[in-house]
């Protein structure tokens, strides 16, 4: 492993400099509340996409999925398959609807403010709760971001993990806190290309260096399985039907995950929703093919013992490139990094400063001091996230996991029923929120059975049928409700 080593340092650096100079131009172009949180409805079809694609994948991208196939081997690609079935799913269902709609609904910025404006909720419940189970689950999701950085900072330099996880978090807080959502956004564009770019050279050469025989023969050398869709190579078992179907049920958890919606709201026109679709499950389809592909041609490399095998992706690319070329590469993963964790704490500020302090303190704060407080709300949550980073034996993909599920299960069903169903009143998307994220949390700590289903599962089934009778066991929506739906609905 390459360690102090002064070209991946120097590459490293300046990225980190070009990140904070784009923060810097947007801090000059953030004026107001709506700007820092959503960039004022401004960006383009490119930007939307690419960013949504980079904030939803993260470090995981890199680490986590390339791990996972370079021990399980092909198997490990149900995960993708759902992934990319949701990215399209949520782009097509979600996307012009929310769009529209959240505008719509005075102008809502936050998805706890949407909720409540959506319903009318004059008692704050709506957005209160909401604001609770996304503070709690992006505690998690932050985190894992950090453990991502923290491992590639102590894999590539040697630093202590400790240090480490310090250096990543003070290089996101510093241009999230300035910037906002444009910094955010037009640094996850960079970020989501670099990504792109990396995990489609690295799997290339590497094929190239072992040839297609080199490959199989390393393949079958390691296991008889790690080209077996139903079977894991690292165990030789058959994968269970609940495994396969656990698998796939990553896709359900698109349609609640905030920092991705907020791309859609803040998407310049419906017009741009097509072309932003098209790019955005293009780019999904070829990260995903390539991180699969990083995991098994590893196995070409790096015998299947390494100690962490969500290092995979470092060790090859020191194993394969020259050290110039490694450090601009190893920057796709801190792009990773950097790309999700800025999204999740912006999110993270804006329930704190739209859905906590203003709706609850401070209605009548200036723009001024809703921004500043914003910013400050960045470094708290991350100060928290850090904490929980520190743990040297955190584990990406389980972190990532457990917050995954619980957006997609508090949030989605919730989202989806109250674009298209007329019906659905506060009570509905209080109880679906509830129900479903409290599911989550609950059958986390539960194993064995039925149990080791993934907790996205129960917590969709469950949260949609609180919905439905929640609605319809109490009054329906008002009048003017459903009359600004129907208009809504025709748009």
């Amino acid at each position: 492993m390459v360690q102090n080593n002064l070209g991946i340092a120097f590459t490293f650096v300046a990225y980190l400099i070009l990140m904070l100079g784009i923060g810097v131009v947007a801090y000059k172009r953030t004026n107001n509340l709506s700007d820092y949180i959503l960039g004022g409805r401004s960006l383009g079809p490119w930007t939307s996409a690419i960013s949504a694609g980079a904030s939803d994948m993260s470090g995981w991208l890199l680490l986590g999925l390339p791990g996972a196939a370079y021990i399980s081997g092909i198997s490990a690609s149900w995960i993708a398959i759902g992934l990319l079935i949701g990215t399209w799913l949520n782009w097509l269902v979600v996307a012009r609807r929310l769009r529209l709609y959240s505008f719509k609904a005075s102008d809502s910025l936050t998805l706890p403010d949407f909720f409540a404006k959506r319903f009318r909720d004059s008692s704050q419940l709506l957005r209160v709760i909401s604001a609770i189970f996304i503070l709690m689950f992006f505690l998690f999701y932050t985190s894992s971001g950090l453990v991502a950085g923290g491992k590639l900072f102590e894999t590539v330099f040697g630093y202590d993990y400790s240090i480490a996880v310090t250096i990543g978090t003070i290089a996101i807080i510093s241009y999230t806190f300035f910037g906002g959502f444009l910094a955010v956004s037009w640094t996850d564009l960079i970020q989501g290309l670099m990504m792109a770019v990396a995990l489609l050279i690295v799997p290339v050469v590497a094929f190239m260096d072992v040839g297609s025989t080199g490959a199989a023969e390393a393949l079958a050398g390691q296991s008889e399985h790690m080209l077996s869709w139903f079977r894991d190579a690292s165990t030789g078992e058959a994968l269970s039907f609940v495994g396969i179907v656990s698998s796939l049920a990553w896709g359900l958890g698109y349609f609640g995950q905030p920092h991705i919606l907020a791309r859609f709201a803040a998407i310049r026109s419906e017009a741009d929703i097509p072309a932003a679709r098209r790019i955005a499950v293009t780019w999904s389809a070829l990260t995903l093919v390539c991180a699969i592909a990083v995991g098994l041609l590893g196995v070409g490399f790096i015998e299947r013992d390494l100690a962490d095998g969500e290092t995979i992706f470092m060790v090859m690319v020191n194993a394969i490139f020259h050290p110039v070329i490694a450090g601009v590469l190893l920057a796709a993963i801190l792009a990773a990094v950097m790309s999700t964790a800025d999204s999740q704490l912006l999110v993270s500020s804006s329930a704190l400063t739209d859905d906590f302090y203003k709706a609850l303190f401070r209605k009548d704060a200036s723009q001024t001091e809703l921004v500043w407080v914003g910013r400050f709300a960045v470094i708290g949550i991350a100060a928290l996230a850090y904490m929980l980073a520190l743990n040297p034996d955190s584990n990406v993909l389980g972190l990532v996991s457990y917050a995954w599920a619980g957006f997609g299960a508090a949030f989605g069903p919730a989202l989806i029923m109250a674009l298209y169903w007329r019906r659905m009143n506060q009570w509905g998307a209080l109880a679906g929120i509830i129900v479903g994220g409290v599911t989550v949390v609950l059958w986390a700590e539960i194993s064995g059975g039925i149990f080791d289903l993934y907790e996205i599962v129960p917590g969709v089934i469950l949260a949609y049928i609180a919905i439905v009778v929640a609605s319809l066991a109490t009054a329906p929506p008002s009048d003017a409700i459903t009359a600004e739906f129907d208009t809504y609905d025709k748009a």
